[in-house]
């Protein structure tokens, strides 16, 4: 989920408000995939809207990329692709592909009975044609599979607008990419939804179809560069979004509750075709809010919230299996399934876990990386 997938270095200059949304989505995402395992009835309830935790995390992912790269073009007129890739490469794979060789090597990890094709991992291209019914393992990886689809593009795309003098112009393709995504959502509900609307196997098919594919799934990437553009090169646009941080949160509650009420049935017409841009702009808002100094949200700082954000990558890859282990584990011990004990034993685990990933992969990775970039540079 990506990723949740951008890193956050542990120091003062760090935005504190941005920690707080990315433990939010992380959050958002435990509470929606633990709904999956017996669970105690209080989770249905607080999970329901957990779906949208990836769509957060598309929104800050978006806007932390596309602003590393923005800054880049407004400083020296041009994108460093070797260093963007290296930091990418040591940043998401390490820890990817480590919990990749975990759910190949060690089948007991697995929270559902099938993977999908190796080749599809190792592709990022797991989230299309993606059948919950044959490959149900593992199967959170498509959001990681369309942030890497954007890795790869995005800075592309960025310079080929800059060698163009086409920068101006951007905001036009930002607009255009976003109205492309209602209508392959209508395009995908028509063809390949409208026919099975009463079929035992509908759901399955709408996460198919509507839910993974990258061209479905756009909107909340396109809303993070979108503030990204606004902040680095329009400083009333900044402005007015540091000045007015209160403003912009109380609009993303708003626009939360409403997307609640309209994605009651999330996979009905009307939410598979504008619950997506709707969750989006929401977060957007809320992101908004969180980068400025103005609001409580931006202000306010948490070492508990900065340390489980810095964790969030690794407990999105890894939760499912955990947990899975988790109640086999302690269920041997007499601990109910369908239990808060159980839900609280689980998310320890997992944090556990997680805090492994980080320090046994993650941060040698990441020191590895900066003696490649000095020794790049």
């Amino acid at each position: 989920m990506p990723s949740p997938t951008v890193p956050y270095q542990i120091e003062d200059r760090r935005q504190p408000g941005l920690d707080t949304l990315r433990t939010l989505a992380i959050l958002l995402v435990f509470l929606f995939h633990y709904r999956i395992f017996a669970h105690p009835k209080w989770i249905d309830a607080a999970g329901s809207f957990g779906w949208t935790g990836v769509d957060l995390f598309f929104v800050l992912s978006g806007y932390l990329i596309a602003g590393q790269l923005f800054r880049q073009v407004k400083s020296s007129g041009s994108v460093s692709l070797g260093n963007f890739y290296v930091k990418r490469i040591f940043r998401i794979l390490p820890a990817y592909l480590t919990v990749v060789a975990i759910y190949f090597c060690v089948p007991p990890f697995r929270e559902r009975e099938a993977l999908a094709p190796l080749w599809k991992y190792l592709t990022f291209t797991q989230n299309f044609g993606l059948d919950l019914r044959t490959n149900g393992t593992f199967s959170h990886a498509w959001s990681l599979c369309i942030e890497e689809q954007f890795y790869l593009l995005l800075p592309f795309i960025i310079t080929a607008l800059v060698a163009l003098r086409w920068g101006r112009s951007s905001g036009w393709l930002i607009g255009f990419l976003f109205l492309a995504g209602f209508a392959a959502r209508i395009y995908s509900w028509q063809h390949f939804l409208q026919p099975i609307l009463e079929a035992d196997d509908f759901g399955i098919s709408w996460y198919k179809w509507i839910y993974y594919p990258t061209y479905n799934r756009l909107d909340g990437l396109l809303v993070g560069i979108t503030v990204a553009g606004l902040t680095t090169f329009y400083p009333r646009a900044r402005n007015a979004i540091m000045q007015r941080g209160s403003i912009f949160l109380t609009v993303a509650l708003a626009l939360i509750g409403l997307a609640c009420y309209i994605c009651l049935d999330a996979q009905s017409y009307v939410a598979s075709v504008f619950g997506f841009p709707l969750v989006a702009i929401a977060y957007g808002c809320l992101l908004c809010a969180a980068i400025s100094p103005s609001c409580a949200l931006g202000r306010f700082r948490s070492r508990v919230i900065s340390g489980v954000a810095i964790l969030s990558y690794a407990l999105y890859l890894t939760h499912k299996g955990l947990i899975h282990l988790t109640l086999i584990w302690f269920t041997g011990l007499g601990v109910e399934k369908d239990t808060t004990l159980m839900f609280l034993l689980s998310l320890i685990m997992c944090l556990i876990g997680a805090i492994l990933i980080r320090y046994v992969v993650e941060k040698p990775f990441l020191w590895l990386k900066n003696k490649v970039l000095t020794h790049t540079e």
